[in-house]
């Protein structure tokens, strides 16, 4: 412990969401100096009070003389807002200032933050994370990064306090448009499952039984693995929100008109949540898209 504390820096974390606060619980756990920033002030103070630390009342508060700033909010205007605002961040940072954001934004606003940033010799580094709630809380979340090598040299071994694995991925913006590909890939991994779990439960099969023997197979997956059960027992409060990966899936569709990509079935799956949330389950977590295909069974919605 004497050798974290050693090593202890001043840093900010900006948004004190379900996966900010405990991140920037990690770094005060880690013998850091943390300022934290909260559009709502009783969540600073909750957090103030299980961790310490100081609370600042602007993100330009936050991040004025810290050597790191963290920053985790909701979508690109509220980045924007929060570093590039009246009383954003980026304007209060020291030159030599390292940025780490946490927020799953598009790519352009990671670089225009960057290029921004550049003029002012802060290092910017988008850095969104994989892993959900229990990630953050448990402090195994995955990162992955784009930007500056050396920036992201100093800032990985910080970022450690509440990861588990994290990649450097390429130039700004690299670290957003591989967290696309992640959301892609479990759009079509969620549907695939609550497919297949429906199927099996229509045809009379024993879905214990049957989880049992596919899931050390070919078909084998997280989803699989962390919610089959809960999807078979109709209970959708474990995980990341329906209206998240909307926002995340919108981002996705938008770049992929950007670059001439083809998503057939993460707009077909987006459309599928749209439905979701027209059942009342826009807080749901994302294995509701089971709850669709049962929508007609009683009991089953």
């Amino acid at each position: 412990m004497e050798s974290e504390k050693s090593m202890s820096l001043k840093v900010a974390f900006l948004g004190l969401g379900v996966m900010g606060y405990p991140m920037a619980g990690w770094l005060a756990r880690a013998g850091h100096d943390v300022t934290v920033y909260n559009r709502t002030t009783q969540k600073s103070q909750k957090w103030q009070a299980e961790y310490g630390g100081s609370i600042a009342a602007s993100p330009a508060e936050a991040a004025r003389d810290q050597e790191m700033v963290f920053c985790c909010v909701g979508d690109d205007p509220d980045l924007r807002q929060v570093v590039l605002g009246e009383t954003g961040a980026l304007a209060a940072m020291n030159s030599g200032t390292i940025f780490v954001d946490h927020t799953t934004a598009s790519a352009d606003v990671a670089r225009e933050i960057a290029a921004a940033g550049k003029a002012l010799g802060v290092s910017c580094l988008d850095a969104p994370v994989s892993g959900g709630q229990a990630g953050a809380e448990n402090g195994k979340l995955t990162v992955m990064v784009g930007g500056n090598a050396d920036a992201y040299a100093a800032a990985e071994p910080v970022i450690a306090a509440y990861s588990h694995n994290t990649q450097l991925i390429g130039a700004s913006g690299s670290g957003q448009l591989c967290k696309m590909v992640n959301q892609i890939a479990i759009a079509g991994l969620v549907q695939g499952l609550a497919e297949a779990l429906n199927f099996g439960r229509k045809a009379g099969l024993d879905i214990d039984k049957v989880v049992g023997v596919i899931s050390k197979g070919a078909a084998q997956s997280w989803q699989m693995e962390n919610r089959w059960e809960t999807m078979a027992a109709n209970e959708f409060e474990f995980g990341f929100a329906v209206e998240w990966m909307r926002k995340d899936l919108r981002i996705c569709l938008q770049e992929a008109r950007n670059n001439g990509a083809e998503l057939p079935v993460a707009a077909v799956v987006d459309q599928f949540y749209a439905d979701v949330e027209g059942m009342g389950g826009k807080r749901w977590d994302t294995s509701s898209l089971i709850a669709r295909l049962n929508r007609n069974d009683p009991g089953k919605s």
